[in-house]
């Protein structure tokens, strides 16, 4: 149950004590509508009162929610989903290595545009430049969105732009916290990041096949590791209070969707304009650019047509960044 995609029975097992919240559900009803053995049934409730979730059990009589999960099952995101392309299928896991990983997978094998790999916690989480994104279980988003975009792989870096600044909008929306945007894919909240994004792709020279875009979101942990405490935060940590992890993935996909769109109709212009609007580090922000060839102070002068950003180093030297991070110099 932990380990492969999540069984479509669960899910509906989920979305059947979910839509009865208020009442016991009885197991042979219960059995019957997801189409299991009423053994089976115990089983999985067992399984989901492990993973966190309070079911109580009325002998001889069945199964009743005492709360309403947040746990990402597709059947209660696609209720809130409408009709979108985005998220119309969704891959579940309560546990996965990684949701890029899974994603590039499904591409390689066809799954359709806007399909949503999702994890509930992720073993082997991956960020930019090889490092690894802390996962903890039940606590944040962890999804990657499968596009086929009409577009050359030149467009790869606006991609990710691009889902800056949906991440920004949906968690200003949810929220109301205000996030600053970290060139090329860091959500910052207070100065600390509380998501990341890893962009990846299958191309040739002309046209993209598919790009698999990865969303890491902090939203409900209570503290971060040592490690990070100082670089890294959550929404519930800025926001003080708990943050429905269900409301954030739905104004994701929803603030997705809406730039994907403005993207394919308005070209890059639309995304790099909004972009420098919205991020503190667009211009004029000193910054240490950290690169494969070392690292260099610099202060940052806008963004090119591509995405990359413009930077003038102490020495003199101007350049645009297609790769590396920068870091804010306090």
């Amino acid at each position: 149950m932990t380990t492969g995609s999540t069984d479509r029975r669960i899910d509906k097992l989920i979305h059947l004590l979910v839509k009865n919240a208020t009442v016991v559900v009885p197991g042979p009803k219960i059995a019957s509508e997801i189409g299991v053995t009423r053994l089976k049934v115990w089983e999985w409730v067992e399984n989901l009162r492990l993973l966190g979730v309070e079911i109580r059990g009325v002998r001889g009589e069945g199964y009743q929610l005492v709360t309403i999960p947040d746990i990402l099952a597709p059947s209660l995101l696609r209720a809130e989903l409408d009709d979108f392309p985005l998220g119309r299928r969704v891959v579940h896991y309560f546990r996965t290595d990684s949701t890029n990983a899974v994603a590039l997978k499904l591409a390689a094998e066809g799954a359709e545009h806007g399909t949503v790999v999702l994890a509930e916690e992720q073993t082997a989480g991956r960020g930019r430049l090889g490092r690894a994104w802390y996962s903890e279980r039940f606590s944040g988003i962890y999804m990657s969105v499968i596009l086929r975009p009409p577009l050359s792989p030149a467009a790869a870096p606006v991609l990710t732009l691009m889902a800056g600044l949906a991440a920004q909008r949906a968690v200003n929306d949810v929220t109301g916290l205000k996030g600053d945007i970290r060139w090329p894919n860091d959500l910052l909240v207070n100065g600390k990041k509380v998501c990341g994004i890893l962009t990846e792709m299958s191309a040739e020279l002309d046209r993209l096949h598919a790009v698999v875009l990865g969303m890491g979101m902090n939203v409900n942990h209570s503290r971060m590791p040592a490690e990070l405490e100082n670089s890294a935060s959550s929404l519930r940590m800025e926001a003080h209070r708990t943050v429905s992890r269900i409301q954030i993935f739905v104004a994701l996909i929803r603030e997705i969707e809406r730039h994907y769109q403005l993207l394919l109709k308005q070209g890059n212009k639309a995304i790099t304009e909004r972009w420098e609007g919205a991020s503190t580090f667009a211009h004029g922000k000193r910054v240490c650019v950290l690169t494969s060839a070392g690292v260099a102070q610099a202060t940052t002068c806008g963004l090119d047509s591509s995405g990359a950003l413009r930077v003038q180093f102490d020495d003199g030297r101007q350049d645009s960044l297609v790769a590396g991070e920068v870091l804010e110099v306090k």
